[in-house]
């Protein structure tokens, strides 16, 4: 009885293991959408939900990577933006940066920043990603230069120097512009997107705004019919 017991439990947990290497959230964004900012606290708690239940990775989706218009001529538009953000999520915004002509609202390179940290401590990704979009709507830091991510790195314990040297490398702005690819080719279109992997198919958990609870129910039908 005992051994048929034993087996039963190590079967389980086979299941179990088997389950969660066979399932992946994927958390298409770029730091610099506010709606993916809008959604960040209710992506940390579904993320802590489910942490410990499924491979959790992040693609770089590319909202205007390589735009080359400053910011200042967007400002209307964005203000607008921010305001709805603000309105659905309570997330804070400060809206001085809008009024500057000197800066490009590029996103690629707070994009490559967090590929960097892809490289150099992997299992941050996702409070990086948080922090840049902290520095950037409620700072107004410059996203653009690398001597903006210092504070976030040193409170992380990731070398500034080390940060520095790859994030301006061909080979890291080669593989950024391969997550805004791999992001097309995942057939994405809106950030954030929130897609669920079972074994070979994608099902989307959320395109846009959406909170933790409903994630939750989504993902936890979508596993429950995959059984």
């Amino acid at each position: 009885m005992r051994l048929i017991i034993a087996i039963t439990i190590l079967f389980m947990s086979n299941l179990s293991i088997q389950s969660q290497d066979n399932m992946k959230l994927i958390y298409v964004g770029d730091p610099m959408c506010s709606w993916c900012y809008g959604i960040a606290p209710e992506w940390q708690k579904l993320k802590a939900d489910y942490k410990d239940k499924v491979q959790i990775d992040y693609v770089m989706g590319g909202l205007r990577p390589y735009f080359d218009k400053p910011i200042s001529e967007m400002k209307d538009f964005l203000a607008d933006h921010w305001k709805h953000v603000h309105e659905a999520s309570g997330q804070e915004f400060s809206y001085g940066i809008l009024d500057r002509s000197d800066l490009n609202y590029d996103t690629e390179p707070p994009s490559r920043a967090v590929v960097v940290i892809k490289e150099l401590k992997p299992d941050a990704v996702g409070d990086f990603f948080v922090e840049i979009q902290k520095l950037f709507y409620v700072q107004n830091k410059d996203m653009n230069q690398s001597e903006s991510y210092h504070g976030i790195l040193n409170t992380m314990g990731i070398a500034t120097d080390a940060f520095d040297n790859m994030f301006y490398t061909k080979e890291i702005k080669e593989a950024t512009k391969a997550e805004f690819d791999n992001a097309k080719l995942l057939g994405v279109t809106s950030f954030p997107t929130v897609l669920l992997q079972i074994g070979d198919e994608q099902y989307i958990v959320t395109q846009g705004y959406s909170t933790s609870d409903k994630m939750s129910k989504i993902i936890d039908k979508l596993t429950s019919d995959a059984r």
